[in-house]
């Protein structure tokens, strides 16, 4: 029997038995779980191994992959530059990035890319002979493809495409990468420990990902948008050093539980670090309901706000995988539950539930 470690305060003994019975049955194999409430951390649990090997235990300070969470993190950095006078949310992005309004692309804003809108949920078919980490030639994949449908019109998450499209803004915009924009502005001012591109001397906290299912990455929904470039969901390469020193903006942020349940606690303060780094209107305009309508890629109605999931519960954000982190509306408390186990979000499920959190995704705020 592998033991939880950790600490939970008085009243949330049921997320310790959640946690532990997982482990226990075997659905969880290495996991990070953590709750902030009123400026504490109210329960901090490792579960199980950060390694395949099952020689290194599960830490606090472990980082792993969480996916699409990653794309919140996106949206900051973006964010951050608006709040800098450099971009502005509804201005065409091609008055900033010629080469990018052609094709159907002309009047695409930057709100619209941050919702999920802009047409381009996925890299077209022409990028499936490109290499995981070739930035460059995806961007200009994106550049050159026409939309699948006009801008502004349908929705679907941008699965794999986010963070190349908020990248490809910010260079053509402002000078700037997505990287440099997280990793020098955002990430130290939010004291977050999380990285688009690990450093050195962190690499030894990373987590490698293993599938619960060898065919899982057959078996998701989301599959289609994921497929091209090859190797997103190959946990060889997704566990390679290069990958993880590299910023692939829509899902590789590498991240640990506590700072993710930590940033959600603060994240609605209007007194909080998330408000001083944006400013009182765009961060208003970060939590705000942006667009409700059946999401293709969820596969359900959903209310997306500028990179969050939000509806009259929560507000949140996971991965494919079965990491999340949200803000209970209810409760008022920030959670994460960060995995390197893939598989379903059943898991995290039964966390929320222990908490009186319900992760379901209801289509209105």
């Amino acid at each position: 029997m592998v033991k939880v470690e950790g600490f939970v305060a008085d009243g949330y003994e049921a997320v310790r038995e959640v946690v532990q019975e997982l482990v226990d049955d075997g659905r969880e194999t290495g996991a990070g779980v953590s709750v902030w409430r009123d400026g504490r951390e109210v329960v901090r649990l490792s579960a199980g191994w950060a390694d395949a090997g099952r020689s290194r235990p599960w830490q606090p300070g472990t980082l792993v992959q969480p996916y699409s969470l990653s794309k919140a993190f996106v949206t900051l950095a973006a964010l951050v530059v608006v709040r800098d006078g450099a971009l502005a949310l509804d201005e065409p992005i091609a008055a900033s990035w010629p080469a990018y309004g052609v094709n159907g692309k002309e009047g695409t804003t930057l709100r619209q890319v941050l919702t999920h809108q802009a047409g381009q949920p996925r890299f077209p078919a022409e990028a499936g002979g490109l290499d995981l980490l070739d930035d460059a030639g995806l961007r200009e994949s994106l550049v050159r493809a026409a939309p699948e449908y006009v801008p502004g019109t349908s929705l679907g998450e941008h699965a794999l495409t986010y963070g190349h499209l908020v990248d490809g803004i910010l260079r053509a915009g402002a000078g700037t990468t997505l990287g440099e924009a997280f990793n020098e502005v955002v990430r130290p001012a939010l004291e977050l420990d999380a990285w688009f591109g690990v450093p050195d001397d962190a690499l030894d906290r990373v987590a490698d990902l293993e599938y619960a299912d060898p065919n899982w990455p057959n078996l998701l929904h989301a599959a289609p948008w994921l497929r091209i470039p090859d190797g997103a969901l190959d946990v060889e390469r997704v566990n390679s050093r290069a990958w993880r020193q590299s910023v692939f903006g829509a899902v590789n942020l590498h991240t640990s539980a506590s700072a993710m349940a930590r940033f959600f606690a603060e994240l609605t303060d209007e007194q909080g670090p998330v408000a001083a780094l944006l400013g009182p209107g765009l961060h208003a305009d970060l939590l705000a309901p942006q667009i409700t309508d059946f999401d293709e890629v969820f596969g359900t109605r959903i209310t997306w706000t500028l990179g969050f999931v939000r509806d009259h519960g929560k507000i949140a954000k996971g991965g494919i995988g079965g990491s999340a982190a949200w803000w209970s509306r209810k409760h008022r408390h920030g959670c994460a539950y960060l995995t390197r186990r893939l598989d379903d979000h059943s898991r995290a499920a039964q966390v929320a539930a222990a908490l009186g959190d319900d992760l379901t995704v209801v289509g209105e705020d």
